[in-house]
């Protein structure tokens, strides 16, 4: 199984408009581990699981949820640590 580990940073209107609610109902329906917070300019976001699954998971960064506008989405990919059991919302 190849598991990979994305660390993503998505730009745009991406605050206060339900983001983050929306990013965990997208990972855990794809079966990812992680964790997703707000920056003061973006949303932070880490996906763990099989990389089609991963690489799902950041297409779907680049829409949003209806209410946002995303402009940029930046992605380092990196081998995963499986340091996660489940996906949540980091404060």
């Amino acid at each position: 199984m190849d598991r990979v580990r994305a660390h993503v940073f998505i730009y745009g209107d991406v605050i206060g408009v339900g983001f983050r609610f929306w990013t965990v109902e997208e990972a855990r329906n794809l079966g990812l581990n992680g964790w997703v917070k707000n920056l003061p300019d973006c949303v932070e976001a880490v996906f763990e699981g099989k990389k089609k699954d991963v690489e799902k998971m950041i297409e779907l960064c680049y829409e949003g949820p209806l209410t946002s506008n995303v402009e940029r989405v930046q992605v380092e990919y990196t081998p995963a640590t499986d340091e996660f059991s489940d996906f949540s919302i980091l404060q």
